[in-house]
């Protein structure tokens, strides 16, 4: 007995960030966290910024990050095209940090900002709050303690 698999793949407008056939995947919509199968009923929606995670039929499990996007569900295949996308292993903590300390610093003084750069400044910080999310997660799954 073979076990069904769904083709995914997620796509950045700079590059393919990962393309495979997996069991399942995790990822953060508008409407809530949602967990896709094989067979699953097409949709299309809205992604939030947050962190994506693929299975695959060996058990290996892939954590990404996203800031927003789309995906798209068709019976046998799963495409994301986002924003920004980023595999847990090649995010930099300190970089990571470094960024959201900007972004909160910028935000918490927006008093001087219009509506406009408010909305990027929080989108950059749901961004960076994301990548964290995903590097936290992918450093428990390999079992690497936190430098901290």
């Amino acid at each position: 007995m073979s076990v069904k698999t769904i083709k995914f793949e997620i796509v950045t407008p700079e590059r393919v960030v990962l393309q495979r056939e997996v069991l399942q995947i995790t990822i953060p919509t508008t409407s809530g966290e949602i967990t896709i199968l094989p067979n699953h009923i097409p949709l299309v929606s809205v992604l939030q910024a947050g962190v994506i995670e693929t299975t695959s039929s060996d058990n290996e499990v892939e954590i990404m990050s996203v800031s927003g996007g789309f995906v798209e569900v068709s019976w046998d295949k799963v495409v994301i095209l986002a924003d920004t996308a980023e595999r847990a292993e090649e995010l930099d903590e300190g970089r990571i940090n470094e960024a959201h300390k900007r972004a909160a610093e910028l935000r918490n003084n927006a008093k001087d900002l219009d509506e406009v750069q408010f909305a990027n400044i929080s989108a950059q910080l749901e961004k960076e709050f994301a990548r964290s999310r995903a590097v936290n997660r992918w450093r428990r799954l390999k079992g690497i303690n936190n430098k901290n």
